[in-house]
């Protein structure tokens, strides 16, 4: 996602801000208003039902797929 240009003197620059894929418990407490252990839980949940490894990420679409949350507004939570 691209920012307008800003103009410094002579130069422009662009300003990009780079959109999170990727949701930590800490980013759950946020949005939900619970504590950091729920995020995990939810974060273990959303691991079992992908099927996913240990290692292995939770995205923002498949936090927004199990929760039903919209994916613009988790997005704006976690990105301030």
């Amino acid at each position: 996602m691209e920012k307008p240009y800003l103009i410094y003197g002579e130069y422009i620059k662009t300003i990009i801000i780079m959109e999170r894929i990727c949701i930590y418990p800490k980013d759950i407490q946020l949005i939900t208003g619970k504590s950091q252990r729920y995020g995990r839980l939810v974060i273990q949940k959303i691991k079992e039902k992908y099927a996913k490894e240990k290692k292995q990420l939770v995205t923002v679409e498949e936090f927004c797929t199990y929760s039903g949350l919209k994916y613009d507004y988790v997005l704006n939570s976690i990105n301030g």
